[in-house]
């Protein structure tokens, strides 16, 4: 989970964000695979708790987002979630040694384009981050932290071992830090212990 952010005279001290930071957002929809997924951003509301919860943004921020929300929430929130759609496609397809997809990756830049620029390093309560110019409440500057997240863990992704899970209901995106590399789950206990129940009902029907 990233750390915390600041507030700044004249600006915003963001903190550098997790590097899996993009990943949690694209699996704040899970059991994929299912019929019916399950959807925790529902609304703008969900959007500014899970924001303020994961990516550390400042107080100021998420206030200000909530009054600009109130003539922006629909159209605000469908944004959101294509961003959210368009960086679990990308992930998913690094997960399957896809290259990204031209339309996504298009998708990707227009939202970064709209982020503040990170103009320097400066000293927060928590240490070092991006010092930022206080903007306007928009999607892109909202998910800044998101998207930084998800240019640089796409830059490197081949220096890391990107997964989905194996569980075809689940589909769940994560970094692969097993010793081996073997990983197939996004949790042992919980889709890897389904799988291994599976398995043995499969053999003993078949007996």
């Amino acid at each position: 989970m990233a750390t915390h952010s600041h507030s700044r005279h004249q600006g915003v001290v963001l903190a550098p964000p997790a590097e899996d930071l993009c990943l949690a957002f694209a699996n704040t929809r899970f059991w994929r695979g299912r019929e019916t997924p399950t959807e925790t951003l529902a609304d703008f509301g969900d959007i500014v708790d899970w924001l303020g919860k994961n990516a550390g943004l400042p107080p100021g921020m998420l206030k200000q987002a909530q009054q600009w929300a109130g003539d922006h929430r629909a159209g605000a929130a469908n944004d959101v979630i294509e961003i959210r759609e368009t960086i679990y496609r990308l992930f998913a397809g690094v997960a399957s040694d896809d290259a990204p997809g031209e339309r996504d990756l298009t998708t990707l830049n227009r939202a970064l384009a709209g982020t503040p620029a990170r103009q320097r390093l400066s000293r927060g309560e928590r240490g070092l981050g991006w010092a930022a110019e206080a903007v306007a409440p928009t999607v892109p500057t909202l998910l800044a932290p998101v998207l930084w997240s998800a240019a640089d863990l796409l830059i490197y992704a081949g220096n890391r071992r990107l997964r989905r899970c194996a569980n075809d209901e689940c589909l769940w995106l994560f970094m692969d830090h097993s010793k081996g590399g073997t990983r197939r789950w996004c949790d042992m206990n919980s889709c890897g212990n389904r799988a291994k129940a599976r398995r043995h009902y499969l053999k003993h029907k078949g007996e």
